[in-house]
């Protein structure tokens, strides 16, 4: 419904390609992702373990194809999109879960040498660099930092030690620093974040029209359908600022609304993982919920001004028809994981 009043706004801009992107979110995305998400929860969550290899190098083959000529395609000064019979898709979005799959298979076959610094946090490194170094060179820094996080999160529950946790964190911040200093559109949404009202023309822009929007909802919103943001003022009202939609339509009371709902589905995935019958379940259910929960998380927090803009959707809610349909099959894996807890938890 959120989805359907942010297209309302689009259409009313007079934009031509709103068939196209209806068909991609609603077809490709939620028809396609709802195909995905039942056959992932009647598959045995354990076969990815055997196959997750090669579902992680396939992922970063396919990803690397968007610097290919004529497959690759350029949108917002990002590389980011391969195109295949005029459907366009985000191949990034497969290897996050590629990564995820592959961190959970890898730590749980290297059990009983996390904490060594070859086995250990020299595989957390080499499951991440070549992802990262694809991201960064797209650019596209929200997705990296979603990978990241998730298999950061693996790697912590797998039983890393803490000095090595230290070493990832001070390495991701040495890191983003590099970026900010090297890199100008992220320096310029790094100095946007710190200072939104320093130029409300060009980077400040959304900020500005995403708050205007969530506090004009005031306690109980204008009303599904009624907001005016979306018209003419909001950017992209149906992908990363789907929030600011919601907020004016709903208010605060439906924004808590569907801000306590992604709480209690990450909290929900969390206990599901703790509750897997074996260490891959356990790893692979964590990563899952990290990466749906966090996007959800990171995506709202930059709508509020609280997290510098990355463009990261909405979790089961923004335009996007490869980020909804990844989602929606790794919701799937996770129910399946579900379906074979144990009560009394798992067994290591």
């Amino acid at each position: 419904m959120i989805f359907a009043s942010a297209a309302f706004g689009l259409l009313a801009r007079g934009a031509t390609n709103i068939p196209s992107v209806v068909f991609n979110h609603l077809v490709l995305g939620v028809g396609a992702g709802l195909v995905a998400l039942v056959g992932c929860t009647i598959i045995d969550y354990r076969i990815w373990r055997r196959f997750a290899p090669y579902l992680y190098v396939l992922s970063i083959l396919l990803t690397t194809l968007v610097f290919v000529p004529h497959i690759g395609a350029t949108l917002l000064g990002g590389r980011r999109w391969i195109v295949v019979a005029h459907v366009s898709f985000q191949p990034s979005e497969a290897m996050k879960v590629g990564s995820i799959m592959f961190a959970a298979a890898y730590f749980t076959a290297m059990r009983a040498r996390v904490s060594t610094w070859t086995w250990g946090l020299g595989g957390f490194a080499g499951i991440i660099l070549i992802p990262a170094a694809i991201l960064i060179l797209q650019p596209d820094i929200g997705t990296l930092g979603i990978l990241c996080v998730a298999v950061f999160a693996v790697f912590w529950v797998a039983g890393a030690r803490l000095s090595h946790l230290f070493i990832v964190g001070a390495s991701a911040v040495l890191v983003l620093g590099i970026l900010v200093a090297t890199t100008p559109y992220i320096r310029a949404r790094v100095e946007t974040f710190i200072n939104p009202s320093a130029d409300q023309t060009s980077q400040g822009y959304q900020i500005k029209q995403s708050l205007i929007a969530i506090g004009s909802g005031e306690l109980l919103g204008r009303g599904w359908g009624q907001g005016i943001q979306k018209f003419t003022y909001l950017p992209e009202p149906m992908g990363d600022s789907i929030f600011a939609v919601a907020g004016e339509e709903l208010g605060f009371v439906g924004s808590i609304g569907l801000i306590v709902l992604f709480l209690l589905f990450g909290l929900r995935g969390f206990y599901v993982a703790a509750r897997a019958p074996d260490m891959f379940g356990m790893l692979l259910g964590i990563g899952i919920s990290t990466y749906l929960t966090f996007e959800a998380f990171f995506n709202i927090a930059s709508m509020l001004g609280v997290a510098p803009l990355t463009g990261i959707p909405l979790t089961f809610v923004s335009q996007g028809g490869s980020a909804m349909l990844t989602s929606l099959a790794s919701a799937g894996i996770l129910l399946n994981i579900s379906r074979h807890q144990r009560r009394g938890g798992p067994e290591l």
